[in-house]
Formats: C-alpha cells, sequence, structure tokens
C-alpha cells in the first residue's frame, strides 16, 4: 500500500480520545482503517461516507476482523444527514471536510456529548508564503517515507501478507485557506487548538467542555 498522509497522522488524532464515552462518529470514513482502529479502543463506532463503493469494501474488511465494538458502516452526505444531538463522545474527520460547507462543523458540534471531542484532520488552500514554504519542506520528505514504504513492501514476509487494495477515497482541492479555517474556528468552535502539520494538512482539536456555552 502506498504511504497514505491520513493514516499517517492517525495516532495522533487517538491521543485525543475522552477517558469517558464509547461512542464515535467518523464522518468521511473512507477504508475504514481509523474506525477500526476506533473500535479497537472500545468506541461504538458510526462511520459514514458518501461513496458506495468504499464503505461496501470497508464494511466487508472490518467484518472479517475480530473486533471488542461494532461498527455501522453507511453510505450517507454529512450535509443531508440528521444528526442526533448530545450522541457522540468522539467525533472525527479525515481529510473530508473541504469536501462539504465548513458550517458543517456547527452541526457536528451539537452531536457532541457534553464532554465530548471533535477532531478535524483538514485540508487547506495554500495561500501565505508561510504555507508554500511549509509545502516545499513536505516534499522531500513524503518522498522518503514513499520510498521506505515501497522498500517495505518488497520484503517477501510483507509481500505474503498485504491485503488487497482498497478502492480509493474521492479526492477534492481544497476551497479554505488555514486563515479562513482559524478565523471561522475561533468564531464557532471558542477554544478550540488549531495547528499546521507537515503533510499538506491542519488538525482542529474541540473539546465541548471548553467555552460551550458560546456561540
Amino acid at each position: 500500500m502506498p504511504f497514505d498522509h491520513n493514516d499517517h497522522y492517525h495516532d495522533l488524532l487517538l491521543r485525543e480520545l475522552p477517558r469517558t464515552g464509547r461512542r464515535a462518529l467518523d464522518v468521511g470514513c473512507g477504508n475504514g482503517t481509523f474506525a477500526q482502529k476506533l473500535a479497537l479502543r472500545g468506541f461504538t463506532v458510526d462511520a459514514i461516507d458518501a461513496d458506495g463503493d468504499v464503505i461496501a469494501a470497508a464494511r466487508e474488511q472490518a467484518g472479517a476482523l475480530e473486533l471488542p465494538a461494532d461498527i455501522s458502516f453507511e453510505q450517507a452526505d454529512i450535509t443531508r444527514l440528521t444528526l442526533p444531538p448530545n450522541t457522540y463522545d468522539y467525533i472525527s474527520c479525515l481529510a473530508s471536510l473541504h469536501h462539504v460547507p465548513l458550517e458543517t462543523v456547527e452541526r457536528l458540534r451539537e452531536s457532541l456529548t457534553a464532554d465530548g471531542v471533535l477532531v478535524i484532520l483538514g485540508c487547506y488552500r495554500e495561500t501565505t508564503a508561510a504555507d508554500h514554504a511549509v509545502s516545499a519542506l513536505a516534499v522531500p520528505v513524503n518522498a522518503a517515507y514513499r520510498l521506505a514504504v515501497f522498500a517495505r513492501e518488497q520484503l517477501p514476509a510483507h509481500r505474503r501478507s498485504t491485503p488487497r487494495r482498497l478502492p480509493d477515497a474521492t479526492v477534492a482541492a481544497p476551497r479554505v485557506s488555514l486563515a479562513q479555517i482559524k478565523e471561522y474556528a475561533s468564531a464557532r468552535l471558542p477554544h478550540s487548538e488549531i495547528r499546521r502539520l507537515l503533510f499538506w494538512r491542519y488538525l482542529l482539536v474541540f473539546r465541548n467542555g471548553r467555552g460551550a456555552d458560546a456561540r
């Protein structure tokens, strides 16, 4: 399998799991790998994606595993889906928010429990010198990671155990800059934390227990 930028940051997102609570929503779940990791940690997961082929493959793969908690895979458009309020202890969006209006974040927030956590691993449109500088730095590092993954895949043991390739998730160019995302989060997700990551991503973390009454 090729080097995946989203998978690279899974551990970073898992550090934000709340200590209490056991229900999660994974928006734009893609191949279901992150949903599986949530289930392995005891979370019952609702995993949604707009791509039916991706959902079918993710459901089949997860069904072949012995996971300690259930994953419910559903083909759905998050902008049309009715989300129950005060339901999820953890909501994740991995490289999916730029496919939908930014205002979708507010609906996700309403679905968090009182101490729920929203994590967004997002893509942003490069507009500043800092954006382009980080992007330039990421290119050689990305190439090194890809080479390392390729080398590992050539090992006999790995080639015997490599799972079948799942369908690729839909891709789209981000339309919103990092500055716009920070401005929006400041107004709609008070006390959220945003930081730029290396591989053309940012991480947003919102903990509903902090400043939840601010609108």
